[in-house]
């Protein structure tokens, strides 16, 4: 009895070790980022930093409500460069709660974005939040056509209609799809928009469906073996919960990321993000 219980620690020894090998080690782009300014106030630019280096974070996409945030954490990147972490900064939509569900008919939001820009480091415009046929505005038509003509991507937290209408306003848009619209898009309705929208990448925050039980679906394992080009991370920290929970969901992705080819999981974890928003590849 002795003899095959100490089989089986070392059968279960080696399981552990196959699974901690698994885990996907190298370097991450956080493509869903918020220091909005509630977590400002709780966790400081270098706080942030810290929290992104010991994550295996080495990019972020950077946006906020007001901008403040975003421009702190891109100034403190230029300032310092072996900081270790690049800082690319979008222009959100928002100056403040009230402009959620009325940005997009709003001039003063369009100006905003306008003036913002004039920074000259901006690389995109979002997250923002448009569903349906809220989408169809002159406004927002103009800051598609806007963002189009400066070379910056859009960052849309939006059902399957409005990402449609997006590419309506200007079929010339980029767009990266926050949570790929969530578990209620079935995968199959987003194949069905990455095979129709070129320039549409899903971003996989929230979108709970891609594990079950901790495994990677065969499903998803299927639609990231087959567009391996078209997904990215991003953590979402749009309450200070997410900005507490940050190392577990990094390690949720890590996780999951090991169970796929390795030039497929290097694709998801960085290099789709970086190619797009022009960020140099970590060997």
């Amino acid at each position: 009895m002795r003899g095959a219980s100490a089989a089986l620690a070392a059968v279960l020894a080696l399981a552990a070790a196959q699974a901690r090998a698994e885990t996907y080690a190298g370097p991450l782009f956080d493509a869903h980022l918020h220091y909005n300014v509630e977590a400002v106030e709780h966790y400081s630019v270098a706080t942030a930093f810290e929290l992104f280096r010991k994550n295996g974070v080495a990019a972020i996409l950077a946006n906020s409500r007001p901008n403040d945030g975003s421009r702190a954490l891109y100034e403190a990147r230029r300032g310092n460069p072996a900081a270790g972490v690049e800082v690319v900064p979008f222009i959100r939509v928002y100056r403040n709660r009230a402009d959620y569900g009325t940005w997009q008919d709003n001039r003063e939001i369009l100006a905003m974005i306008v003036e913002e820009e004039k920074r000259g480091y901006y690389k995109g415009v979002g997250e923002f939040h448009v569903h349906g046929r809220a989408a169809d505005t002159p406004v927002l038509k103009d800051i598609v056509d806007f963002a189009v003509a400066r070379g910056l991507v859009l960052h849309a937290h939006s059902d399957d209609v409005a990402i449609e209408i997006l590419f309506r306003h200007n079929p010339k848009a980029r767009v990266i799809w926050a949570h790929t619209g969530f578990s209620a898009t079935p995968v199959s309705r987003v194949e069905e928009m990455l095979r129709k929208y070129p320039a549409l990448w899903g971003e996989l925050s929230y979108r709970s469906d891609v594990e079950d039980g901790g495994k990677l679906t065969a499903e998803w394992k299927a639609m990231f073996t087959k567009y391996p080009t078209r997904f990215m991370l991003g953590s979402d920290t749009w309450v200070n919960e997410r900005w507490a929970t940050y190392p577990s969901i990094m390690g949720g992705y890590r996780r999951w990321l090991g169970e796929l080819p390795r030039e497929v999981a290097d694709r998801i974890a960085w290099g789709n993000a970086a190619d797009l928003l022009g960020v140099t590849r970590i060997r």
